[in-house]
């Protein structure tokens, strides 16, 4: 469940940045032990040196890759112009918290991207001008039914739906942007235009979506969003194409603010890179989002995901990054232990 938070300024990079300052939200839920039948994958490695901050046409894609936990030190402007696989991924959501970080690694590892935007300026300002063979942007609205033209979807081998709203009532609920809107009704329209021959569905729900008239989560779900968010889960089950549900715990790390679009956001997992999975709704704690991204995208190539539903959440110390193998041993002791 995403919520605001203040950036930690005393990092190096803040100082460079010019950040609005935001009052501190008090988190509703204490922190809770993680409990020892969740599996944490330890990997000991060093982050490669931050770079510049200085403003570039991608600069979203080349920052992120800075901050993913990965092999690969090469940035989308200098890779090759032609796709390095044969997937399509439609991305929805792609211009908030956990979708720029999405889009932003796809770009990196020169995997084929579609973006579903209502406001698609916003792809530009935040990931520069890419060439079509490596990024395409449709307007739409998964809210509107009649904004999913077939056309959109034409050529789409995978889909990851990052959308949401928050919790309470907010300025960004405006213009009917509540949970019932977002995390239902736009999820529903969604699945309902899917192609059948598609290969995945990654869908982002949140910790707790059973146990929403359950303390403390019923105080979470005052306005509804755990409750819209298991419909939007369960017409995805339901739907008949092959799904993977990833249920986040309280969102953490940047980007901190996905409006300001001309802005050189940047992300950091810190600290917290080691990653915890398991299911059964019993997961309670915080995930960095570079986390959730990372694992959306891990979940479309690993065969027995599919069908699973899966509760993640970040601690510290170092983590799987980008390797399929470390990642693969992460989901399937989760299912071991739920078993």
């Amino acid at each position: 469940m995403a919520f605001k938070l203040t950036p930690v300024t005393n990092l190096p990079f803040f100082s460079k940045l010019n950040l609005t300052k935001r009052p501190q939200t008090i988190p509703l839920f204490p922190p809770l032990p993680l409990y020892s039948p969740y599996f944490q994958y330890s990997l000991t490695r060093k982050l490669p040196p931050s770079s510049s901050s200085s403003p570039r046409s991608n600069a979203v894609s080349e920052q992120v890759v800075e901050s993913l936990i990965s092999d690969s030190n090469q940035d989308s402007q200098n890779s090759p112009s032609t796709p390095s696989s044969s997937k399509l991924v439609l991305v929805i959501g792609g211009t908030g918290g956990v979708g720029q970080l999405v889009v932003a690694s796809l770009l990196s590892r020169n995997i084929k991207s579609r973006l579903l935007l209502r406001n698609p300026e916003k792809a530009s300002a935040l990931f520069g001008e890419q060439d079509e063979e490596k990024l395409q942007v449709h307007k739409g609205d998964t809210r509107n039914p009649e904004d999913l033209d077939p056309s959109i979807f034409e050529g789409v081998t995978h889909v990851i739906c990052c959308t949401g709203t928050t919790a309470f009532p907010s300025k960004r609920w405006d213009g009917d942007n509540t949970p019932e809107k977002v995390d239902w009704e736009g999820v529903r329209n969604l699945v309902s235009a899917l192609p059948p021959s598609l290969k995945r569905i990654v869908l982002v729900s949140s910790v707790g979506v059973t146990k929403f008239n359950e303390l403390p989560w019923s105080v979470m779900n005052l306005f509804g969003v755990l409750k819209y968010k298991k419909m939007g889960e369960d017409f995805v089950r339901n739907s008949g194409l092959p799904f993977t549900i990833i249920r986040p715990g309280r969102l953490t790390d940047g980007p901190y603010t996905s409006y300001d679009l001309n802005t050189l956001l940047q992300a950091t997992a810190g600290e917290r890179r080691a990653v915890l999975i398991g299911q059964g709704d019993n997961l309670v704690g915080e995930v960095s989002r570079l986390v959730v991204a990372e694992a959306c995208i891990q979940a479309l190539d690993i065969d027995f995901t599919r069908g699973q539903i899966y509760e993640i959440n970040s601690v510290q110390g170092e983590g799987p990054g980008s390797d399929k193998e470390k990642w693969e041993e992460l989901f399937k002791s989760a299912e071991k232990k739920s078993a």
